[in-house]
C-alpha cells in the first residue's frame, strides 16, 4: 500500500488536506457534486466537519471531482477496498442525478436510527439532531432556525429531520438500510489546516519512539523525512531513542547537506553498531542489520569515511571489538569501504578493532608491529600466527553463572541495564539451583532500583511479563527470532519454575519504577480505562508485524465483534509473467487441538453451511478475491472450538514477490444489509501479506469465548502445494503455543501502562466494563502502589453504576480505551488512546496515542 503525505494523515490523525483558492467564495455549481461525495463517504462511514466542507464547497467542480476521487481512493486503501473508483452518478460532478441529495438524506438518517447520540456537523456536541431536508446534513435545534442549512447554506423544506426519522423512509430507504445496516458508526474527517504542522507533530513521535519501528511506520517516517523541513534545527531532536531510527535520519541528513551533517556524527554515534547501522541506511539498506548477506556498500566520501573512524577510533577498543564482533560478516564488508588501515595513524583503536574482526596475522601483515601497541592480548594459533583477541562481555557472564555466582554476575550485568533486565529470570533461576531455599539474593533487591532507571521499556516490560505470573515445571515457551519476516520457534524449557518469593520481590520493583516514570508526564483530572485492554500486549519489537489497518501488537485477545457471521477475505495481484495461487482456507480444533473439519478450496462447504468458501481462483492476472464466511454459533455447536485462518501460496511464490496482497475480516449483519462482498465500515482487521514467506497465519478464532486472537505469523513451508491437511499438525501445535505464550496474565499489556499512568497521575479512576463504570478514589493517606494495587485486583471501588457522560466535562483526562465509543466533549482534553476509532476522536483537545506512543512514555532517564 504506498502512502504519500496526505494519506499518512488521513490514516493517523483522521485530516483531509484541501487545495486553497485564497479569496474564494463557495462554488454552487460543487453543491451537488458535494452531495454526492458526503452519500459516498457515508457509505464507507465517514462524514465532513463545518471547516472540512467549507473548503470543499469552495473548490471548483474539477477541482472537486480529483479531490474527492482522491479521497475516497485513499479511503479504499486504507480499508483493503480499493478498487476502480465509480462515481455513484455517471459525469459526477457535472451531470448528477436530482436525487443526491434524497440518497445522502436516506442514508443518514439510518445512521441516526443506528446511533442516537450523533453528534451535530455544525457545533460537533452531541444534541437532538435532525436531518435537515433537503440537504441531508446532521444538525441539532441550536445551530440552525428552521430557514437556512448552516452547513451549506440550502434553503429548508418543511421535512425536518426528527419528523422524517419517524415517518416512513422515502423509495430510496430499502437501499439505505442495505448500504447502512445496524451498529455501522460514522466518524469525522477534519480539514488539515496546516498540514506541515500537523506532518512535524506525527514526525516528532515517530522519532521519540522506544521501540523499533514497524514496516507501516517506517514507511511513514521516509515520507515525514521527504516532507520534513530543510533546516533539521527546527525538528531533529538531541537524543533519538531507537538507533534504528536514529540511523535512518542521519543518513537523510547526509544525503541531503553532508558537510553541515557531519558535525554531528561524534555526538551521536555511541556505539559501533551505530557506525554500522548508519552505513547501511546510506546505502539504502534497513538498517536493522537483519539482511541474510551484508548489502553492497554505496560509496562513502573521504570526509564521511575519517567521521566514522573517528566515532569507532572515540570507542573503548575492547567494547568496539566485542560489538563489531557480532556483526562480523557485516564489519568485514564495511571495512571495505572505510578502509581503515589506511587510517592507522590517525585512528589506530579503529585499525586495531578491524584486526579483531579480520583475524589479521600481526606475524605477516605489514602493520603488525603498529597494530601490536593496541591496548589488546594476543593470541597464537595452531598455524603459527597471532592475532589481537578479545574477551566478550557475554563470556564472563556466563562463566560466573555456570557456576553460580550470581553476585558475580550481577556485578558485570549491573553496567549492562538493557542486559540485566534481560538475565533477571535467568539470574533468578540459577540463583534457586544452587540455594533452593534462599529468599531473593538481598544484592539485588539492592541493586535493581538505581538500574532499572536506566532500562528501556522494552526489556522492562518482557522482565515484567516474564516473572509475574506462575508458570509450571517444563513449560513450552514460544520464542519470536529477529527478522523481517514473522516467525515463531517452541520448545520446552526443562528447567524448574521459580517460586513467588522470588520473583514477587522483582516484580514489585518493576511496578514501582513503571509508576515512577509515569508521574513524570504531569497530572490529570481523572482517567478512563477499559476493561478489555487486558487483551491488549504491550508491544515489543515491531519490525517484523505486518502493516495493518488497526495497528495492534501480536497476541492481542479481542472480542469478536457483535453479530453470528464473520466474512474472512483474501486479495493478491499477481506480478506481470508469474502465475499466483493464494488460497484462503481455515481449519478447525476442538478444545484438545484434534482437526474436525476445514475449508478450503478442497472443501468449499463446511458442515451444515457454517463456513462456506467463496471458490479458488489459481491466478489473478487482474486481481482476485476470495472469502470464507464463518457463522460462528453453527462451528461451536458441531463440536469446533477453535478456527485457525490461514493463507496458502500453493503454488510456493513467496509473498514479498506480489505486488499487492493482503487479508483480514468484516463482520456480517443480516443477510443482506452489506454494501458488497467487502464492506468497507465493518472491516474489523487487515493486514498486508509480505516478506518471503509462503504460509500466513493472521489470527485465531476462540468460538467458545467469542474472542479472537492476533497472531500476525508465518509458517515456513517449501516445496508448493500447500493445503490444510498437509500442515494440520504444525498449524495445531503452532496455534496451541501461541495461545499458551500469550494468557491472559503472562504478558505486560497496555492495561498495565494504563493503570500506572492512572494511578500514578490521577486520584479518580474509572474501570469501564460493558455498561457499567466502576469508579475509584485515592485517599489522602493511601500511597500510589497500593492505590495502583487496589485498582489493578478491582478491590474496593468506591462507586459502581453506569458512566455519566457529563464526568468528562471541562475535565482534563487520561483515557485508554478499546472503542472510543464515548460523547464527543469539546470542553474535554488530555491525552487519548483507542484501538478503534469512534465520536470521541472528534474531541478536538485530546492529543490521541498509538500503542507505541504509550510505551514510550515510560522511557528511561536520559
Amino acid at each position: 500500500m504506498s502512502r504519500d503525505l496526505d494519506t499518512l494523515l488521513l490514516h493517523r490523525q483522521g485530516l483531509v488536506a484541501v487545495p486553497t483558492r485564497p479569496g474564494a467564495e463557495p462554488d454552487r455549481r460543487s453543491r451537488d457534486g458535494l452531495a454526492v461525495l458526503e452519500s459516498d463517504l457515508a457509505l464507507r462511514g465517514y462524514r465532513l466537519t463545518a471547516p472540512l466542507y467549507a473548503a470543499l464547497a469552495r473548490q471548483s467542480p474539477v477541482s472537486l471531482k480529483q479531490t474527492g476521487t482522491d479521497l475516497l481512493r485513499r479511503i479504499d486503501l486504507l480499508t483493503g477496498n480499493e478498487r476502480p473508483h465509480r462515481p455513484l452518478f455517471r459525469g459526477f460532478p457535472d451531470h448528477v442525478s436530482d436525487d443526491a441529495h434524497g440518497l445522502l438524506s436516506a442514508r443518514m438518517r439510518a445512521y441516526l436510527h443506528n446511533q442516537a447520540d450523533l453528534a451535530c456537523s455544525w457545533c460537533e456536541l452531541e444534541s437532538s439532531v435532525e436531518v435537515l431536508a433537503p440537504c441531508g446534513h446532521l444538525v441539532c435545534g441550536d445551530c440552525q432556525d428552521g430557514t437556512y442549512c448552516p452547513l451549506c447554506g440550502t434553503k429548508l423544506t418543511a421535512a425536518r429531520a426528527r419528523l422524517a426519522v419517524r415517518l416512513p423512509f422515502t423509495a430510496r430507504a430499502p437501499q439505505a438500510t442495505r448500504d447502512i445496516p445496524a451498529g455501522a458508526v460514522l466518524r469525522f474527517l477534519r480539514l488539515a489546516v496546516d498540514p506541515a504542522e500537523a506532518a512535524s507533530v506525527e514526525l516528532g513521535r515517530l522519532l521519540a519512539r522506544q521501540l523499533p519501528l514497524s514496516p507501516q511506520d517506517r514507511e511513514d517516517l521516509a515520507v515525514l523525512l521527504d516532507n520534513a523541513p530543510a533546516d533539521p534545527g527546527s525538528w531533529l531532536p538531541e537524543a533519538i531513542p531507537v538507533r534504528e531510527t536514529k540511523a535512518t535520519v542521519l543518513a537523510e541528513l547526509l544525503h541531503r547537506d553532508l558537510p553541515g551533517t557531519l558535525p554531528e556524527l561524534a555526538a551521536r554515534l555511541g556505539t559501533a553498531t551505530d557506525v554500522l547501522r548508519l552505513l547501511w541506511a546510506w546505502s539504502g539498506a534497513e538498517p536493522d542489520l537483519l539482511a541474510d548477506k551484508p548489502p553492497r556498500l554505496r560509496g562513502v566520501p573521504r570526509p564521511l569515511r575519517r567521521a566514522l573512524l573517528a566515532a569507532l577510533d572515540a570507542l573503548p577498543l575492547a567494547g568496539a571489538a566485542e560489538d563489531m564482533l557480532r556483526h562480523r560478516a557485516a564489519w568485514q564488508r564495511a571495512g571495505e569501504a572505510l578502509h581503515p588501515y589506511e587510517y592507522h595513524r590517525r585512528f589506530p583503536n579503529a585499525a586495531a578493532a578491524f584486526a579483531v574482526v579480520r583475524g589479521t596475522d600481526l606475524l605477516q601483515h605489514p602493520l603488525g608491529d603498529a597494530l601490536l601497541t593496541a591496548s589488546l592480548p594476543t593470541a597464537g594459533t595452531a598455524g603459527g600466527r597471532n592475532r589481537l583477541t578479545v574477551t566478550t562481555f557475554a563470556s564472563r557472564v556466563e562463566a560466573a553463572l555456570a557456576t553460580g555466582d550470581v553476585p558475580g554476575a550481577l556485578a558485570l550485568l549491573s553496567h549492562r541495564p538493557g542486559e540485566l533486565a534481560r538475565r533477571l529470570h535467568h539470574l533468578l533461576r540459577t540463583h534457586h539451583r544452587w540455594a533452593p531455599d534462599a529468599p531473593c539474593p538481598p544484592e539485588l533487591l539492592a541493586t535493581l532500583p538505581e538500574v532499572l532507571r536506566k532500562v528501556a521499556p522494552g526489556p522492562l516490560l518482557g522482565a515484567y511479563g516474564r516473572l509475574r505470573a506462575p508458570r509450571p515445571d517444563n513449560e513450552r515457551r514460544l520464542y519470536f527470532p529477529r527478522g523481517h519476516t514473522a516467525h515463531s520457534h517452541a520448545r520446552t524449557d526443562w528447567g524448574a519454575a521459580l517460586p513467588a518469593r522470588l520473583s514477587s520481590p522483582v516484580c514489585a520493583l518493576i511496578e514501582a519504577e513503571l509508576l515512577r516514570r509515569a508521574a513524570g508526564h504531569g497530572r490529570f483530572d481523572l482517567a478512563v480505562l477499559d476493561e478489555e485492554l487486558t487483551g491488549l500486549t504491550a508491544p515489543a519489537a515491531e519490525r517484523a508485524s505486518a502493516r495493518s489497518l488497526v495497528a495492534m501488537p501480536r497476541g492481542s485477545v479481542l472480542p469478536l465483534p457483535d453479530g453470528g457471521r464473520l466474512r474472512l477475505f483474501l486479495y493478491w495481484l499477481q506480478p506481470k509473467g508469474v502465475r499466483v495461487d493464494l488460497d484462503l482456507s481455515v481449519a478447525f480444533y476442538d478444545a484438545d487441538w484434534a482437526l474436525t473439519g476445514l475449508c478450503d478450496y478442497t472443501k468449499l462447504v463446511h458442515g451444515a453451511r457454517t463456513a462456506v468458501h467463496s471458490g479458488d481462483f489459481t491466478s489473478a492476472p487482474n486481481g482476485a478475491t476470495e472469502f470464507v464466511d464463518l457463522d460462528l454459533a453453527g462451528l461451536a455447536g458441531a463440536g469446533a472450538r477453535y478456527a485457525v485462518v490461514v493463507v496458502f501460496s500453493f503454488n510456493d511464490i513467496a509473498f514479498d514477490e506480489l505486488p499487492d496482497a493482503y487479508t483480514g475480516f468484516m463482520s456480517l449483519g443480516e443477510p443482506g444489509r452489506s454494501a458488497g462482498p467487502l464492506d468497507p465500515k465493518h472491516v474489523t482487521q487487515r493486514l498486508d501479506l509480505a516478506g518471503a514467506a509462503k504460509v500466513a497465519v493472521p489470527m485465531i478464532i476462540d468460538l467458545a469465548e467469542r474472542q479472537w486472537t492476533w497472531t500476525d505469523l508465518n509458517l515456513g513451508g517449501t516445496g508448493g502445494v500447500h493445503d490444510v491437511r498437509r500442515h494440520s499438525g504444525r498449524l495445531g501445535v503452532l496455534a496451541s503455543d501461541v495461545l499458551h505464550h500469550f494468557t491472559p496474565g503472562s504478558r505486560a499489556t497496555l492495561a498495565d501502562l494504563a493503570l500506572a499512568t492512572a494511578a500514578a497521575t490521577t486520584d479518580q479512576v474509572l474501570i469501564r466494563s460493558g455498561a457499567t463504570v466502576a469508579t475509584y478514589h485515592r485517599a489522602p493517606d493511601e500511597p500510589v502502589a497500593a492505590f495502583a494495587t487496589r485498582i489493578r485486583d478491582r478491590h474496593h471501588p468506591n462507586h459502581t453504576g453506569p458512566f455519566d457522560p457529563t464526568t468528562l466535562t471541562d475535565r482534563h483526562a487520561f483515557l485508554a480505551l478499546l472503542n472510543a465509543d464515548l460523547p464527543t466533549t469539546p470542553s474535554l482534553t488530555g491525552t487519548l488512546y483507542r484501538l478503534y476509532p469512534g465520536t470521541l476522536d472528534a474531541t478536538l483537545g485530546l492529543d490521541r496515542l498509538t500503542a507505541a506512543d504509550l510505551v514510550s512514555r515510560f522511557g528511561p532517564e536520559a
